[in-house]
């Protein structure tokens, strides 16, 4: 008798984890697509009336601080524990600082896709440089000059541009692999309170960063539809953490399962860490006035992810 009420026990906490999922999912696309619905423009998503536009720039400053925190308290310091408690399981006493290479490799790995890029596009746009150069020499009419001046000042434009995108793409992909080893967290927990009292917090801290990142993505020149896939993609990899954990629950994790895993979380990281200096921080800085109300707005996002880590501990 005690064996055949079994499943009728667990199918109440079944439905509760499932309708955990679907809570986590729709409130990430809720908070994503906020802002959109708030700040509509027309064609792509980077043109917007000046006001709107001075309203977005704010808000990439306090998002600027949200991506600080959830990197600099809950992304690399979880990556990090990760990594020792897997190398104590397998052990292993390390005498290289092998958790470090890893977040460096991940921030190097940017760098070099990067650099590839603006490589090829130099080579590619090398024989229209010979042209331009020899317009200028050769002719000395101030229109021609002005012509070439603008063809440069367009390229450098293509450039930044193309930096840009690689880097949301970068900012996309890692918030996106933290996000499932996050739910995976909750879908592992056999205890449905903690389990429960895990999903709760993750709501807080998933949505505000969902937040952050719809206003990061709407200061990029993207198609709305590429905007639309890359939040969509960031608030399905929570919950499909979270059920692959149900499903990984019942099968024992092995220690070269947790060093794969924490060695994507470290790659995750330091790709993470770049994106947030390179393209946050000096994006949300770099317009001049309004400095000091630009830092608090960043204090702010980054105090507001410090509570919520802090509640969640």
């Amino acid at each position: 008798m005690a064996s055949a009420q079994v499943p009728h026990l667990d199918i109440p906490g079944f439905d509760l984890e499932l309708g955990s999922v679907f809570l986590l999912f729709s409130t990430t696309v809720l908070c994503g697509f906020g802002p959109l619905w708030m700040l509509k423009g027309t064609g792509r998503c980077g043109f917007y009336s000046e006001s709107r536009y001075r309203i977005l720039d704010l808000l990439g400053c306090c998002a600027a601080g949200v991506f600080l925190a959830c990197c600099s308290l809950n992304m690399v310091p979880n990556y990090l524990q990760g990594m020792t408690e897997t190398f104590r399981g397998l052990g292993v006493t390390l005498s290289f600082p092998v958790p470090e290479f890893i977040l460096t490799i991940g921030f190097l790995l940017v760098l070099v896709i990067e650099q590839v890029i603006l490589a090829l596009r130099e080579q590619s746009d090398s024989h229209t440089a010979e042209k331009e150069a020899l317009l200028v020499g050769s002719c000395d009419q101030p229109h021609l000059r002005s012509e070439v001046s603008r063809g440069r000042s367009s390229g450098i434009h293509m450039e930044v541009s193309s930096l840009s995108i690689v880097r949301v793409c970068v900012l996309v992909f890692s918030l996106s692999l933290c996000s499932v080893f996050e739910g995976l967290a909750v879908g592992l927990q056999e205890d449905g309170g903690q389990g429960l009292n895990l999903c709760i917090s993750l709501l807080l801290h998933k949505g505000l960063t969902a937040l952050s990142l719809a206003v990061k993505l709407a200061q990029t020149q993207l198609r709305r539809a590429i905007l639309t896939s890359c939040l969509l993609l960031f608030s399905a990899m929570c919950p499909l953490g979270a059920v692959l954990g149900i499903g990984f629950r019942q099968t024992h994790t092995t220690p070269q399962y947790q060093l794969a895993r924490s060695t994507l979380q470290g790659l995750a990281a330091g790709s993470f860490v770049y994106v947030i200096l390179m393209e946050v921080l000096p994006y949300a800085l770099s317009t001049s006035g309004q400095r000091i109300f630009r830092v608090t707005l960043l204090l702010t996002g980054f105090t507001a992810v410090t509570g919520l880590l802090f509640i969640k501990l």
